[in-house]
């Protein structure tokens, strides 16, 4: 019997049935961040348990509050806005400063966690390739952590604001000068220019450098972390009698003078955008060479996590 010439083979046609859809390429990339938020919950339970302390202070402190307030109006109108801004302040130093110090805590631990727990033995088993890994894991420190401090930075200094215009209301006392004085939505503006640009590309060579050793090291990563870098000062004070790694890092990690977080000037801050200059920052020579050095770093994890083995 004559098959027509048109006909398509029955294996062809199951093949083409059964064949499963391509996944988009960052498909595996959301979900390895999605494994990192569940296996480290310190990425934000920490912030949100610096706001609830910093939340249970202020409920404490409101008891002065219209005091605290009434000897604020006496002052000259730029120490008037340093003293109604200051808790607002203080709470995002401290939590930006938790998220900091969790950042470099979880890159540490990120590779080199799963050799010691074994368990790079089942993620490797999945099909996810170790650049998708280590991206993902950069990706919380330099994203992730950045938007996560300024979703609680704000929620906390929408509460504080909310509370003390409560207090202030209940005593007889006007909120006008607090909310003039206190422009929570242009703070939020700068906060969260400066938690992009400071904390997450700024702070990109730490983060990269610290997951480099955690995908090397066998063990005690933060002391191969920091014992490097130490080396390196000790060694040029001896030697040359001078300090210019030590500044090197000293300015990594202060961040660069086009970030002020306060106004500087003869008035009140009453545009805090205008103290921002993204076109100084993305033309700062030191931003591209700590981004490029934060790309070697990240490239030379990805090999190592491909290579090396379980602890």
């Amino acid at each position: 019997m004559s098959t027509p010439a048109n006909a398509v083979p029955g294996s062809a046609v199951d093949a083409q049935e059964i064949a499963p859809p391509a996944l988009p390429a960052t498909r595996p990339l959301y979900w390895s961040v999605r494994r990192e938020l569940w296996e480290s919950r310190s990425i934000y339970l920490a912030p949100l348990g610096v706001a609830a302390v910093f939340l249970f202070g202020f409920l404490i402190s409101m008891i002065t509050l219209p005091h605290r307030l009434r000897a604020a109006l006496a002052l000259d109108p730029l120490q008037q806005h340093a003293a109604l801004k200051q808790p607002y302040s203080l709470a995002a130093a401290l939590i930006m400063g938790t998220a900091f110090l969790v950042g470099v805590f979880y890159c540490l631990d990120a590779l080199h966690g799963e050799r010691r727990d074994r368990s790079i033995l089942f993620w490797k088993s999945l099909p996810v390739s170790d650049l998708t890994t280590v991206l993902a894991k950069a990706s919380i420190p330099i994203v992730i952590l950045p938007l996560l401090s300024f979703a609680v930075t704000v929620a906390t200094q929408l509460v504080v604001l909310l509370l003390s215009s409560a207090v202030l209301l209940a005593s007889g006392l006007g909120v006008a000068t607090l909310w003039r004085q206190v422009p929570l939505f242009q703070m939020s503006l700068l906060l969260l220019y400066h938690l992009l640009t400071v904390h997450g590309f700024w702070y990109a060579p730490i983060y990269g450098w610290l997951l480099l050793v955690s995908a090397w090291a066998r063990r005690a990563a933060f002391l191969w972390a920091a014992l490097p870098l130490l080396a390196i000062g000790v060694v040029e004070k001896i030697a040359f009698n001078t300090s210019h790694f030590a500044t090197l890092l000293a300015h990594r990690m202060m961040g660069p003078e086009a970030l002020p977080m306060t106004a500087r000037g003869s008035g009140p801050m009453m545009d805090p955008l205008a103290h921002a200059d993204p076109g100084k920052f993305l033309s700062a020579p030191g931003l591209w060479i700590g981004l490029v050095f934060a790309a070697v770093c990240l490239a030379a994890a990805v090999r190592l996590r491909r290579w090396r083995d379980p602890i």
